[in-house]
C-alpha cells in the first residue's frame, strides 16, 4: 500500500542518541516542549497513546511476526520544527525508497505482513498524532490537541483539548474537552458510526450526513435549510466554528460530554 503526503524538508536525528532497536521492537524517549507534536506513523498494527504525568514522551513498539521476517521492518526518527515523527519502515519496492516525513511520507509494504504495535506516553501540553493503515488508533487521557487517522480500524480519542479523526472501515468516537479548535473540524468514515462528545457550553455550526443510519444530537439546534433523515445542518449556541460529520453506513451522534 502507498501513503503519499507532502511536508517540508526535515532534519534526521542521529539514531544512536534517540532510540534502541531490536528484533523484537523499538524504544525511544525524549522531552518535548509544550505545543510540540509526537507523531507515530505505522502501516500494519494499532497505535495506543496515553497521557502521563511524566515530563518525557515515551514510545515503545513491538513487532508481531506472521509470514514475513520482523527484521525487515526498522524504525526512523525524524525531527522537524513541529516536533518528532517516528515511522515503522518497511522494505521499499526497489523503484523508490520509502520515506518517513512529518504528516506521512511514502510507505510501500511489498506485501510484508509484519505488524507493529505502538504504545506512547504523552505528557500534558504535547500534541499527539497517530496514523496507520491497518489497525486502530486510540488516545486516552490526553491533555493537548490530538489526531488519529487510519483506513481499516476504529479511532477512539479522549483529550481535554480538541481533536481530529478519520477512518474508512471503522467507527469514530471522540471526547473533546474544549471547543476552541482552529479552522474547520471534519470527522469522517465510510463504514462505521461517529460519536462526538463536546462540552455542553460549545457553540458551532454543524453539518452532518449519512446514507444508512440515524442522526441524533443532545444540543439544541437552530436548523439551517432543510432537515431530513439523512442530513442535519444547523447552529448550536452562538455558532462560529465549523464542524462536519460524514459517514455512509452508520449513525451520527452529537453528545454532551462531562
Amino acid at each position: 500500500m502507498r501513503m503519499r503526503m507532502l511536508s517540508p524538508v526535515l532534519l534526521f536525528l542521529p539514531a544512536t542518541v534517540l532510540s534502541a532497536q531490536s528484533r523484537g521492537g523499538f524504544d525511544w524517549s525524549r522531552a518535548l516542549g509544550s505545543g510540540k507534536t509526537i507523531e507515530i506513523i505505522g502501516v500494519n498494527g494499532a497505535i495506543l497513546a496515553e497521557g502521563t504525568s511524566g515530563g518525557s514522551v515515551q514510545v515503545h513498539a513491538t513487532k508481531i511476526e506472521h509470514r514475513s521476517d520482523p527484521e525487515t521492518v526498522t524504525f526512523a526518527v525524524v525531527e522537524h520544527a513541529n516536533g518528532v515523527t517516528i515511522c515503522a519502515m518497511y522494505p521499499s519496492n526497489g523503484r523508490r525508497e520509502n520515506e518517513c516525513r512529518e504528516g506521512g511520507g511514502r510507505m510501500e509494504t511489498r506485501n510484508n505482513d509484519v505488524e507493529v504495535e505502538w504504545t506512547v506516553k504523552v505528557p500534558a501540553g504535547v500534541r499527539f498524532s497517530g496514523r496507520t493503515v491497518n489497525g486502530r488508533v486510540e488516545g486516552r487521557g490526553l491533555a493537548a490537541p490530538a489526531e488519529g487517522h487510519t483506513v481499516n480500524g476504529g479511532v477512539d480519542l479522549e483529550t481535554s483539548s480538541w481533536a481530529d479523526a478519520s477512518t474508512v472501515n471503522g467507527s469514530v468516537t471522540v471526547h473533546i474537552g474544549r471547543a476552541d479548535w482552529e479552522g474547520a473540524k471534519d470527522f469522517s468514515t465510510v463504514n462505521g458510526s461517529i460519536s462526538l462528545f463536546l462540552p455542553s457550553s460549545a457553540s458551532f455550526e454543524v453539518s452532518a450526513s449519512n446514507v444508512n443510519g440515524s442522526l441524533s444530537t443532545d444540543f439544541p439546534l437552530t436548523i439551517q435549510g432543510r432537515w431530513g433523515p439523512r442530513r442535519m445542518t444547523g447552529t448550536v449556541g452562538q455558532g462560529g466554528r465549523q464542524l462536519s460529520l460524514n459517514t455512509v453506513n452508520g449513525r451520527l451522534e452529537l453528545r454532551k460530554g462531562n
